[in-house]
């Protein structure tokens, strides 16, 4: 591949860049403390509340595989300032929305319509980046957990201090001025950097078809009630598992496929794509209930509970930012078994009451740092492994990252939830399924040696 002639300003697209992901990030998580106070001003019930932040996650679940496809065949400029566009606009829908159903619509919608962000960022950085567009993926690991750490914080601000609604309508002046700068400063597409194959319209919806189904059917374990045999879960997972063979099928037989097969079982491919959902899924659905087991087993109050995702967040950015930096001396496979051994260390700390006379806040926030230092550490590596053998379909292959984290997370916290609902000790419980998570992470280190190793510039 020949790199094109790379702009000067390539420091203010990435900042152009990382503001508009870290826009979706942030609303990933502010929606969370605004739910009581938008559930009293349009008397909602409370399982339609919740759909707010679930109907969020189906639409960026869905879309994400589409969206990298429609990045690489109409441009990653043109996409990525359309999503931001889009972005916004929905965000205004979600503000102005008089019930609850209009509200969860437009979720969907605002989620949908960012989900193009990431792939086609990540198209961008690939193809104006030249020899730091390692690096500069990389320190995508710092945009995210920033989004993370403070959507809680800007929520309690704007629900305690404005209203609900400004939760969503703070997005709408970021995304225009975000789409306008990029619009101004980001190098137009070029008609050889797009691809001229089909969008595969049936792969496309036997996959979204699939994951709907799926998600439907490990939402509904998170129920008290649910079980193995419930039709809320068997019924949605067979039509999962019947549109996957179809799309497996589709996808081999299929002269220009959605997705290629080796993109996402082939050799390197499969081994990353599986450690992805496994280390930046499983591990970061885990974590997620830690602010709640800190409540229920140690009796934390809500603020020291949920401060115990910021010690994650500032480690995982703090040695995701040093892994960009050092990713051409350490390759891809040594930063993900030294990943995958903190994150071990940091769930199984997290498992026994506290030790050496350390206080329950101190011994959990160690050990949360351990698991955001693991995250941080792999997070560059697992952002290049595969996009440095296609750069041509770089965005295909970040939208397949998001996707299997994302999709990682979704089922950890369905599974854990209904497990913890039908037991006596549902702290105990979550105890003993970090312990169990902590093996796993050992158990699959082998499968790093699968993972397509590569040292410097690509």
């Amino acid at each position: 591949m020949t790199d094109p002639p790379l702009p000067a300003n390539r420091g203010l697209i990435f900042t152009i860049i990382a503001f508009a992901l870290m826009m979706m990030s942030i609303d990933a998580t502010i929606v969370a403390t605004a739910l009581h106070a938008l559930q009293e001003d349009l008397g909602a019930p409370i399982n339609w509340t919740s759909w707010t932040i679930t109907a969020y996650w189906f639409g960026y679940v869905i879309m994400l595989p589409v969206s990298g496809r429609l990045s690489e065949r109409y441009g990653h400029r043109r996409v990525f300032l359309l999503s931001t566009l889009a972005f916004a606009v929905t965000s205004l829908l979600c503000g102005l929305a008089t019930n609850v159903y209009a509200l969860v619509a437009f979720r969907a919608l605002q989620s949908a319509g960012g989900a193009g962000l990431t792939p086609a960022a990540t198209g961008i950085i690939v193809t104006w980046f030249g020899r730091s567009r390692d690096r500069a993926l990389g320190l995508f690991g710092a945009v995210f957990p920033v989004g993370a750490m403070i959507g809680p914080i800007f929520g309690g601000l704007f629900v305690t201090y404005a209203s609900w609604r400004d939760v969503f309508f703070v997005n709408v002046p970021i995304g225009l001025i975000m789409a306008g700068l990029g619009w101004w400063i980001i190098p137009r597409d070029r008609a050889a950097d797009r691809s001229a194959r089909s969008l595969d319209l049936p792969g496309m919806v036997w996959l979204a078809l699939g994951v709907v189904a799926g998600m439907l059917g490990i939402s509904y374990l998170g129920n008290p009630e649910a079980t193995l045999s419930s039709w809320g879960f068997t019924l949605p997972m067979a039509i999962c598992v019947l549109c996957a063979c179809v799309f497996f099928r589709h996808i081999q037989r299929a002269a220009e496929p959605f997705l290629a097969p080796r993109l996402i079982y082939g050799r390197g491919f499969g081994a990353t794509n599986f450690l992805n959902a496994m280390y930046g899924g499983a591990a970061s659905g885990a974590v997620t209930l830690v602010p709640l087991y800190a409540a229920t087993r140690y009796g934390l109050n809500a603020l020291d509970a949920g401060t115990l995702l910021i010690a994650q967040g500032i480690a995982a950015i703090t040695f995701s930012t040093l892994a960009a930096y050092a990713l051409r001396w350490s390759g891809y496979r040594l930063p993900f078994h030294a990943g995958g051994l903190l994150m071990a260390v940091g769930l199984l700390l997290l498992a026994p009451v506290p030790r050496f006379g350390i206080p329950a806040y101190g011994w959990l926030a160690t050990a949360t740092c351990f698991i955001g230092a693991g995250a941080g550490i792999m997070g560059p590596a697992s952002r290049n492994a595969c996009v440095q053998l296609v750069p041509d379909q770089a965005s295909t292959m970040a939208a397949l990252r998001a996707t299997a984290q994302e999709l990682g997370v979704i089922v950890t916290l369905a599974v854990t939830t209904a497990i913890m609902a039908r037991t006596e000790t549902p702290s105990l419980t979550l105890a003993v399924i970090y312990a169990a998570m902590a093996l796993l992470c050992l158990m699959i280190q082998p499968i790093i040696r699968r993972v397509p190793e590569h040292h410097g510039a690509w």
